[in-house]
C-alpha cells in the first residue's frame, strides 16, 4: 500500500477542470494531456541545445528520449533540456530488439538487462518516470508461451526491483513482435506482475493492422501511462500498408480522443512519425492540438 501511494505522488498527472465555457472540453473531460516528441524527429546534425529549442519553438512540451550509454552526454542531454523548459518524460530503451528479454540465449538475456538498467539510470537523471520498453519478440526460436514466461521472469526478478529503487515505470509497449495481440491479454500481462511500476506503454498506430486502437484503450484502461500517436493507411486487399501523417490515414482521431477521455487519461502522448523542419514539426503539434480538442488531426 506504501508502494502505490509512494507511485500515485510520483506518477503525479495534474487534473485541470474542464471550462464551462469552452462545452468541447467539458465533452471530452479533458485533463492535461501534454505533447511530446520523439528525438528521432529532431535533425541528427544540431546539437541537443538546438535540438530541444526547435522542438520547444514547434509547441511541444516534452521530449522522449532515447537510451544513452555515455555520461557525459547523458548530462549534456539534461542540462540542454533543462535551458529549453522541455521535459524529458519517458526513455525509449534501445536493445529489446536485438537482445530480446525472451531469448534462451542466458548471454543475450544479460546484455538486455544491462541495457534496460542504463535506460532506467538516464530516467532517473533526466527526471522522466518511464522506460518503454519491448518486453518479447516471439520468432521462429521463440515459442509464444516461452516469450510470454521469460519475459515476465526477467522483469519481475531482475528489473522490477531496480525500477522500485529508482521510482521508474517499466512502460510495456504493445508493437510488431508477434506478442500481446489482443488487449484483453496485454491487461492480463501488466496485471500479473501486481505492481505499480509495471504499466502498459500503448502505440495508437501499432495496431491498426488488425484492430481499433480505440477497443484498445478502453480495455487497458488506467494500466496505459504513455501514448504514442503514429497513423497509417491500410490496403487490406492486397496486405500492405503506407506510413502516413497524422490525421491522413485510416485512424478515427476523434474516437480515439474519446477512448481516452472515457479513460481519463492525462499524460503525454508522442509523436512518433518521420521528422522535417521546423515549419513541418509546428504543424505536427498543430494537428496534436487539433486530435486533443476532439476534432481530426488536418484542418
Amino acid at each position: 500500500m506504501n508502494d502505490r501511494r509512494t507511485f500515485l505522488k510520483i506518477l503525479g498527472a495534474t487534473v485541470v477542470a474542464a471550462s464551462p465555457s469552452n462545452p468541447l472540453r467539458a465533452q471530452l473531460g479533458v485533463s492535461g494531456i501534454r505533447k511530446s516528441i520523439l528525438i528521432n524527429m529532431l535533425p541528427r546534425d544540431l546539437s541537443y541545445a538546438q535540438r530541444f529549442a526547435m522542438a520547444r519553438e514547434a509547441g511541444f512540451q516534452a521530449i522522449e528520449m532515447q537510451t544513452v550509454t555515455r555520461d557525459d552526454e547523458a548530462m549534456e542531454i539534461r542540462e540542454s533540456a533543462e535551458r529549453a523548459n522541455l521535459v524529458i518524460h519517458s526513455v525509449m530503451n534501445m536493445d529489446h530488439w536485438r537482445l530480446p528479454l525472451s531469448s534462451a540465449d542466458p548471454d543475450v538475456v544479460r546484455r538486455s538487462v544491462l541495457g534496460m538498467e542504463t535506460s532506467l539510470r538516464n530516467a532517473k537523471l533526466w527526471g522522466a518516470n518511464a522506460v518503454l520498453l519491448v518486453p518479447a519478440v516471439v520468432d521462429a526460436a521463440t515459442s509464444y508461451k516461452d516469450a510470454y514466461q521469460r519475459s515476465q521472469r526477467v522483469i519481475r526478478e531482475r528489473l522490477l526491483p531496480m525500477a522500485r529503487d529508482l521510482k521508474i515505470i517499466i512502460a510495456v509497449e504493445e508493437v510488431w513482435n508477434k506478442f500481446l495481440l489482443s488487449p484483453i491479454e496485454f491487461a492480463r500481462y501488466v496485471d500479473e506482475f501486481e505492481s505499480p511500476w509495471l504499466q502498459a506503454y500503448f502505440d495508437v498506430g501499432n495496431v491498426v493492422l488488425y484492430a481499433f486502437p480505440q477497443d484498445w484503450i478502453r480495455t487497458l484502461g488506467h494500466r496505459i501511462v504513455k501514448v504514442h500517436l503514429k497513423d497509417f493507411n491500410i490496403d487490406r486487399a492486397n496486405g500492405r500498408f503506407t506510413w502516413k501523417p497524422i490525421g491522413e490515414g485510416d485512424i478515427d482521431w476523434p474516437e480515439v480522443r474519446r477512448a481516452l477521455a472515457d479513460i481519463s487519461y492525462s499524460g503525454y502522448v508522442t509523436t512518433e512519425v518521420s521528422g522535417g523542419d521546423a515549419a513541418y514539426l509546428k504543424e505536427v503539434a498543430a494537428r496534436v492540438d487539433r486530435f486533443l480538442a476532439g476534432q481530426k488531426p488536418v484542418a
